[in-house]
């Protein structure tokens, strides 16, 4: 067991020698027959546990500990009392100025288990600082990881995929087979794996905040972003918002991006009506959002397991991380989601979210 080292601190010089007799063999002891006097021990020596009695002159036990609470946080404090002070017991317990406090004269096995107790206290707290000094660097490593995937990993990205659309403008895609589209269409896989992963890193890290969101601005956006992947997929939208309302728009934006590209990504190859209806109504307290389309369908067995991390559905389609997002960022702005889905008529998803205002 590592030496454990206390400061005792008393006027009255009898008091700390029978402290020092009792105790010497167990701890590495202090003492201090004034405040002033601990102080300079204090600011010496790397100390765990502080015993002050209440009653002394100038400076009484709880105004030293209260002294000494912000410049040095880590020795837990024990008081000695030999008189009933309870409004200054309890002020200074309610402001975490004493672990403990014990009467005088005092019980040798009682003192004893207080000061390991303390140091006990004492270490647990210096672990939790070690080890939120360890998640702070690792917080550092993984915005410096994300950092390279959205900068120095996607940009050689982009170049290959502007190298793929050059070949395409000068009549070459096919001219080696399906070698192009292969290349093509694992880049466009690993683009959206980056996206994905950011929208992830994003969500978990930004904190909420709720500005004014115009659903009539925002659908057309996101479906001129994402429809270009599959220009035969028709869209009907129904917006009902005739009052403000006040959204986390990063987090609104995630939702609704990924149940968009979904809708467009799961048509059935064959459906000569691609169709995706977008019907939003803001009311009082909430915004109800319905994002159905004619699709290919869920099973009702992977109903309840589509929301979760890389579920995937026996389909070429998608990466298991959309609609694990899009649960994610709901549980953040306390929305709520429910889909049913049907293998002949597609799959509608139900959205609330409430209002930020």
């Amino acid at each position: 067991m590592p030496t454990i080292r206390v400061l005792y601190i008393d006027d009255e010089e009898n008091n700390l020698n029978a402290f020092k007799a009792g105790f010497r063999r167990q701890y590495e002891i202090y003492t201090a027959i004034s405040a002033s006097e601990g102080l300079k021990i204090l600011q010496n020596v790397a100390l765990h546990v502080i015993i002050a009695d209440q009653k002394m002159p100038q400076t009484t036990g709880v105004e030293f500990f209260k002294s000494i609470a912000k410049t040095h946080p880590d020795p837990v404090r024990i008081l000695l009392t030999g008189y009933t002070d309870i409004e200054a017991l309890a002020d200074a317990i309610n402001h975490g100025d004493i672990y403990r406090y014990i009467t005088k004269p005092w019980n040798d096995l009682e003192l004893h288990n207080s000061i390991k107790n303390a140091y006990d206290a004492y270490k647990a707290k210096i672990d939790l600082r070690e080890k939120i000094t360890e998640l702070e660097k690792t917080n550092d490593e993984l915005n410096r990881f994300i950092y390279s995937i959205s900068h120095e990993l996607r940009a050689p990205l982009v170049s290959a995929m502007g190298v793929i659309n050059v070949v395409k403008m000068e009549g070459l895609y096919d001219s080696c087979g399906e070698y192009w589209s292969l290349i093509e269409t694992c880049a466009n896989k690993l683009d959206y794996y980056i996206q994905k992963t950011l929208q992830y890193y994003k969500n978990n890290k930004i904190a909420s905040e709720n500005t004014p969101v115009n659903f009539e601005k925002l659908i057309p956006e996101l479906i001129n972003l994402y429809s270009y992947t599959d220009k035969d997929t028709h869209f009907h939208v129904d917006i009902k918002q005739d009052r403000e309302f006040y959204g986390d728009a990063f987090r609104i934006e995630v939702i609704l991006g990924n149940l968009i590209s979904n809708a467009i990504k799961y048509q059935k190859e064959d459906e000569k009506d691609k169709k995706v209806n977008i019907i939003i109504e803001v009311k009082n307290h909430a915004a109800e959002i319905i994002i159905s389309d004619n699709g290919m369908g869920i099973l009702n067995e992977h109903l309840e397991k589509i929301f979760t991390q890389f579920f995937k559905i026996k389909t070429n389609h998608g990466t298991g991380l959309g609609l694990f997002i899009v649960k994610e960022a709901l549980n953040k702005i306390n929305g709520k989601i429910a889909v049913s889905s049907d293998l002949s008529e597609g799959t509608a998803f139900k959205i609330t979210i409430p209002d930020g205002k």
